[in-house]
This record gives C-alpha cells, structure tokens and sequence, in this order.
C-alpha cells in the first residue's frame, strides 16, 4: 500500500468531524444512485464562516475519506471560501488516480456541502 493509499485508509477508518452537529445551521443529505453511497453534512456557520462541520456516511472508502479531509479543509474558511472549492481540488486533495466510475464517491461529500450551504435544505430550528 502507498503512502497515499494509507491516507485515505486513515481517513477511512478514523475520520475527522465524523458524526452529528447538535447546533448546526446548515445540513444536507445527498446520495449517489450509482453505488449507493449517502452522505450528511452538518455545518454551524457564524459571521459567514464554518466554525464547526460534521458529518456521517453509509459508503466506500473513498468517499468516507474523501469527505472526512473535506471537513478538515472547511473548517474556519469563510463560506464563499468553501462555495468555491472545485472538483478538481477534491481529486488534488485525495491525491489518487481515481477511476471514472468512482469520481462521483469523491465529490459525494463536496456535492452535500454546498447544497447545505447555498440553502438546498436547512436544519430545524
């Protein structure tokens, strides 16, 4: 296994941020039909910036890992900050050849993130 190939692995099985944000502000869920990975993103936001994030997933590795060091990144950037993180920063960030048919795994958490940013679905009061 490559070093790489570890980090993910770490991620995978100790991820950063993982589980629920009592006092979050934004949240979404979204899915992905093809190999049924679910992902919920939780994030408190104040003064326009993420002061906490977290989140669970039913899924692969890659894209339990993948949104774990999504979380990692966000966390303090401002909101426009995070609005504005590319596909292609998730893939320069995961560090891996990944295969078409799994590019979706990766920006599964990237994907719920800016839908609970940009108000697709907000927490309950």
């Amino acid at each position: 296994m490559n070093m790489y190939q570890q980090h993910i692995m770490e991620h995978y099985g100790n991820p950063c941020n993982y589980g629920t944000v009592q006092d979050c502000t934004h949240q979404h869920t979204d899915f992905n039909p093809l190999c049924g990975d679910e992902v919920t993103i939780q994030v408190k936001v104040e003064d326009d910036k993420v002061v906490n994030v977290g989140f669970t997933c039913k899924g692969c590795a890659i894209s339990k890992a993948s949104t774990s060091m999504l979380t990692e990144h966000v966390e303090g950037k401002g909101v426009e900050i995070v609005k504005n993180i590319k596909n292609e920063d998730m893939m320069q960030m995961l560090n891996i050849p990944i295969s078409p048919s799994r590019v979706n795994c990766v920006l599964l958490g990237l994907v719920a993130i800016k839908k609970a940013l940009y108000g697709v679905e907000h927490a309950e009061h």
